[in-house]
């Protein structure tokens, strides 16, 4: 069986249809078609179901798709290992952040992985995106998630914790909320997710609680709430990491600390699909990520 047939397999079910296909392989999309056709023909059955919009794998298409995938992955680790043999490490990491914890937590790790790692070339996203998270133009993602999604691998980054804070100036003349419930009524500033309802989800022990919000202020730039926030316009509810330094410096106090506080989820995870090949450059990021995540004062 041809290798490269088998491999042109796997590049046609990755696309989804033949003419993203043959985008992406600088082909005809006929020339696909037939390559295709004669791969089919020579195992004599049918490997993919043809419909105006998709491809899908037969069961007998699926299982060399998983064949092939691995020969894949074997050339590309095979060629890599050739390419970098006595060199300095070399390649590509395309990876999404989130706007707020990729500018206020990850952006001195990534800084640092390029001084260490000056070969390697970073593609770095900000976005807070989850639909269709992990699309072809990334390799690794960060997102905060209370359960990670089943087709990705996820490795647990750390515990996030939102914070109820206030400047000290609406403290003092506007007061803090005392309980949940005061975030119903008090002017709120946090982040949302577009076309879903917002709510908070509290937990005292092993009691959990949960209130639905109507911020006054919204947006997914964390730079600013925390600048709202600063400028007394109301309530803050953000990950605490946002307002941590001018928490210490007094500048921003905050209540509710009894509570464990969540709106988008308990814990940061890093993701990546489990059948896409580790490149030397992305294994090495992925390791080099974790270990300052572990260093972190994240809680």
């Amino acid at each position: 069986m041809d290798v490269n047939a088998l491999t042109l397999l796997v590049q046609i079910l990755d696309a989804g249809n033949l003419s993203e296909a043959a985008r992406r392989l600088k082909m005809s999309r006929a020339n696909i078609s037939y390559h295709l056709n004669q791969l089919e023909k020579s195992i004599g059955q049918q490997l993919v179901r043809r419909t105006t919009r998709r491809v899908e794998p037969t069961e007998i298409g699926l299982k060399l798709y998983e064949h092939g995938l691995r020969i894949q992955n074997e050339l590309t680790a095979a060629r890599e290992s050739i390419t970098t043999l006595g060199q300095r490490l070399q390649g590509r990491v395309r990876l999404s952040v989130p706007s707020g914890y990729g500018q206020l937590v990850m952006s001195p790790w990534l800084l640092d992985f390029k001084r260490h790692y000056p070969g390697i070339v970073l593609d770095v996203m900000f976005e807070n995106r989850v639909e269709d998270l992990m699309r072809d133009e990334v390799d690794v993602a960060v997102r905060v998630l209370s359960e990670p999604p089943q087709n990705l691998v996820a490795r647990d980054m750390g515990v996030v914790r939102y914070v109820a804070c206030a400047s000290r100036g609406f403290a003092e003349s506007q007061g803090l909320p005392q309980q949940l419930d005061d975030l119903r009524t008090m002017p709120l500033i946090t982040a949302a997710v577009i076309g879903r309802q917002l709510r908070v989800a509290a937990y005292w022990r092993d009691e959990r609680h949960e209130v639905l919000l109507e911020p006054s202020l919204i947006s997914e730039n964390f730079l600013f709430l925390r600048q709202a926030i600063q400028a007394g316009l109301g309530i803050g509810l953000v990950p605490d990491y946002v307002v941590q330094d001018e928490v210490d410096r007094g500048e921003i106090v905050t209540s509710l600390d009894e509570w464990r506080l969540s709106i988008f989820g308990t814990h940061m995870h890093l993701l990546y699909m489990p059948n896409r090949h580790h490149t030397r450059a992305m294994a090495t990021f992925i390791d080099f990520v974790l270990a300052k995540a572990r260093g972190a004062v994240v809680a």
